[in-house]
Formats: C-alpha cells, sequence, structure tokens
C-alpha cells in the first residue's frame, strides 16, 4: 500500500538519493504524526541501519541499544562501546562493508533523547559527519526527532559542526481532511465526511490516532471508546504528549490551557499575565517550543503586524481540555449525551472555524483563486460599537478581498434578515476602517451549504462547504 499523501515530502527525500554527494536530512515534527513511518517507506530499499534512542535512558543503556543495532544489520558481535566517539566508530567499520551502487540510508530516530547531559553525543555525531560521511558521496544520514525544537535550535540553526551542513529539513504535518479520509478507507472505515470532520475535531489528522478507529463503528462508537472508556488510547494521551517532549512540562501545559480557552487567541503579554510567567527568555523559549512541535501558532491578525497572536491549533488538545479529563470513564455512551449540549456548540464552531485556517489552500482551490497571491488572517475592530470580528480575511492580488464567515451547522444554514444586516454591517465597518478600494466578496463557509433566500442571494458572492474542504 503506497504512503498516503507527504508528496512533497517524499521527493525531498527520493531526490537525496539522486545527488552526487552525501546527505543530512532533518525530519522533524508533533508525536504520532507519522515520521518515522514515512522514512521507512519511502527508504524501505536503502535502509541499512537504523537506531531509535530511549526516552530517559542513561547513555550506557543508549549504548547497549546501539550495539544491538549494530549487530541486527551486521551480524557481527562486537564490544559494547563505552562512549560515542567508539560507537560511531563502529559505524564507520559497518558502512566500509557496504557494497554496491546506490545510496546507502543510516537513520537515527528519536535524535533528541540521545543528547543528554554529559553523553557527548552531538559532538560524536559531528565528528561523524564531518570527518567521514562527508568524504563519500553513496550516504544519506536521516535524523528525526519530536521534539522540534531541539530539532531548530540544536541541529538546524546549529552554530556547531553541523553548522550549515545540512542538505534538507522537513516538517511533517498532520493529515489534511482528505488525507484523514485516504487513510480511512485504507483501513476499510467508510464514514460520510461529515462524520470523518467530527472525528477530525476530536483527534486532528494525526494518523496514530485515526489507525485506532476501527471498521464497522461509528463516529460517536470510536470516540466513547478512544476518549471515554478506562483504558482508551486518548484517555490518558495527554500528559505522554507532553512528559516525553518537554522538561518543564507545567508550562507547557499552562499555556496550552489558557489558550483553549480563548477562541481567538492570546498576545505574549496576555499569557504572562494569565500564566504568571516572569518576563524574560523563558516564556519566549516555551512559545517557541510548542509552536515548533505543531500545539499552537502565532499569527498576525489581518494588517496588524503588531498585534501578533497565539492560538491552540492542536485538536486533540482542545478537545482533551473540553470534555474529556472533565467527564469520568464510562461505557454508557458519554459522547451521544455530550454533543446535545448547549456547549457543544460553541466547541464545535471554534474546532470548525480552526480546521478552516488550517486548509486555506483548499479553500482558494474551492474559490477558484489558487493561482493568485494572497494574504489571509482574521480581522477585530474594537473602536465600533461592540467591536467587529471577521473570522477570516482572503486579500487578493485580482483586487478583491473575500470576507469570510465560518458557521459550523449540522443542516442547512439559514441566513436570515438578523444575520444579513451583521453581515452587512461588519462589511461597512471594515471598509471603512481599512480603507481599501478593492472589492468585497461576502463569503460563507458551512458544513453543508445555505438555504436560498432573498438575503442570500443578495449578499454572499461565494458559499463553499465541507466538501471544498476535502479537495
Amino acid at each position: 500500500m503506497p504512503l498516503i499523501g507527504r508528496e512533497k515530502e517524499i521527493q525531498v527525500l527520493e531526490n537525496a538519493l539522486q545527488s552526487t554527494h552525501s546527505e543530512l536530512i532533518v525530519v522533524y515534527g508533533r508525536r504520532r504524526v507519522g515520521k518515522t513511518y514515512l522514512i521507512r517507506e519511502t527508504y524501505k530499499k536503502q535502509l541499512r541501519f537504523e537506531f531509535t534512542g530511549m526516552y530517559k535512558a542513561t547513555t550506557r543503556e543508549q549504548l547497549k541499544l546501539f550495539q544491538k543495532s549494530l549487530f541486527d544489520v551486521s551480524s557481527k558481535k562486537l564490544k559494547a562501546p563505552t562512549n560515542w566517539l567508539d560507537a560511531f566508530q563502529q559505524l564507520k567499520d559497518y558502512c566500509e562493508t557496504l557494497t554496491g551502487k546506490g545510496k546507502k540510508v543510516l537513520f537515527i530516530d528519536e535524535f533528541p533523547w540521545l543528547d543528554n547531559n554529559k553523553s557527548s553525543f552531538l559532538k560524536a555525531f559531528d565528528n561523524f559527519w564531518n570527518t567521514y560521511v562527508t568524504k563519500r558521496e553513496d550516504i544519506v544520514v536521516v535524523i528525526c526527532g519530536s521534539a522540534a525544537a531541539y530539532m531548530i535550535n540544536k541541529i538546524i540553526r546549529s552554530k556547531g559542526g553541523l553548522h550549515n551542513r545540512l542538505t534538507d529539513k522537513i516538517r511533517v504535518e498532520p493529515f489534511s481532511l482528505q488525507e484523514t479520509e485516504l487513510l480511512l478507507k485504507k483501513n476499510r472505515v467508510k464514514l460520510a465526511r461529515y462524520d470523518i470532520l467530527l472525528l477530525y475535531m476530536v483527534m486532528g489528522g494525526i494518523p496514530h490516532y485515526l489507525e485506532r478507529v476501527k471498521a464497522g463503528e461509528s463516529v460517536v462508537q470510536a470516540i466513547d471508546r478512544l476518549c471515554f472508556e478506562k483504558d482508551g488510547f486518548l484517555r490518558n494521551e495527554f500528559k505522554n504528549v507532553f512528559a516525553s517532549l518537554f522538561d518543564q512540562v507545567d508550562n507547557h501545559e499552562t499555556i496550552i490551557r489558557l489558550l483553549a480557552d480563548v477562541r481567538k487567541g492570546l498576545s505574549r503579554n496576555a499569557i504572562m499575565k494569565k500564566g504568571n510567567f516572569p518576563s524574560g527568555g523563558n516564556l519566549t523559549r516555551t512559545l517557541h517550543e510548542l509552536e515548533e512541535s505543531g500545539f499552537i501558532e502565532q499569527y498576525a491578525p489581518y494588517k496588524g503586524n503588531n498585534n501578533a497572536l497565539y492560538r491552540l491549533k492542536d485538536e486533540y488538545c482542545n478537545f482533551y481540555i473540553k470534555y474529556i479529563e472533565k467527564n469520568k470513564p464510562s461505557k454508557n455512551g458519554v459522547w451521544n449525551k455530550l454533543q446535545k449540549q448547549q456547549s457543544f456548540n460553541a466547541w464545535a464552531g471554534f474546532t470548525f472555524e480552526t480546521i478552516c485556517l488550517k486548509h486555506i489552500e483548499q479553500i482558494k482551490e474551492g474559490l477558484k483563486i489558487a493561482g493568485i497571491y494572497t494574504t489571509a488572517g482574521n480581522w477585530l475592530e474594537r473602536n465600533s460599537e461592540n467591536g467587529v470580528q471577521i473570522d477570516l480575511l482572503i486579500d487578493r492580488d485580482d483586487n478583491v478581498i473575500n470576507l469570510c464567515e465560518i458557521k459550523f451547522y449540522d443542516s442547512l444554514f439559514t441566513l436570515n434578515k438578523k444575520y444579513a444586516s451583521e453581515l452587512m454591517h461588519k462589511e461597512a465597518v471594515f471598509r471603512d476602517a481599512s480603507q481599501t478600494k478593492k472589492s468585497i466578496f461576502l463569503t460563507l463557509i458551512t458544513v453543508h451549504g445555505i438555504v436560498e433566500n432573498e438575503y442570500s442571494r443578495q449578499l454572499i458572492q461565494n458559499n463553499l462547504t465541507l466538501e471544498h474542504l476535502f479537495l
């Protein structure tokens, strides 16, 4: 079965096999996003050595694992190395035995877990790359890790032996809705697109989570089993995710919880005040780690670079805080009851908006403007009466701005007189505040579409649905 999606990532990996020199590639991204699977599947014919670091293991334990991994591919009994310089010397000796044309791939997974205090692992790896691999033309070294901040700061932006040595880097993102649908179909899980959306709202596009959904069960059954039963796989995943990625877990969790309570996000200063963080580099570093690991994103509202906000983008974290941790384990159908409560609408509306913002390219495709340069963001005008907030603006180079309203509704959405008046007010306030001379197209993004009536015919230029998000 071929890999689902990942076309750009696969191309980078395959290009490395065609080059005339050795390659050093960094792969990083959120835990459970499918980094290891991507590398193994793409390089299954070229992989000559694979070694995975162990979480919180001592240097001695890591070296024993290294020895075992080397024995698995060479069948040669070696004395356990006492330090990483010796370990990489053994790897050099093994590489000298590799014959045949074409690139040989060496894969080191969970790279950050190997670089513990006083291990000198990174120095030894630097030496291995700079004094041995670079002198050859036929080796591809892939280093991978979920601790994205480490991969960025210690490898990609290295000022030491790896400075400017990387030949490429790959950030593996969660699946889109379309890729999620393909994965579920591969596993014989047949669900309508509305149900796939609901599943995505709970676990995002994380392949490892989606693989847990069983054929023949409804979305409600899957969510109950995975999230609300005592031993459900996603019941305690929240703690595991942060504990394996970050040293100061409490700070990261605090920020995630603060952002889960605010739909439009918080500024750095607001996070500092609400979380009682001291001013200084520690908060900046924590925000950077969360952002690089794919849990939050920093964005500037439309025409507002000085007011950058942080927003929670991880669906599972949001769902865990909103529902999982607040409800006791049960086998009596928790989710079916929860989604009938009024609070479900607020959560679903926020989550659907977040998902739409992740699918800007699909929205552009639906608007038939994929080839037009655009900038996108939301917009907030606090000076007008009661304030005006616009979910998404797409500013186009063809003299048009799409003013997008995002509405989650489980049936056709009806644009009534009151809402029509609100939309006209938003357009007027935006035009006055921005002083734009461009055409403004009111655009609705809904789940199932809208009821055609006098208000929709008068106001709405573009009507996108869930189907467009699957493009």
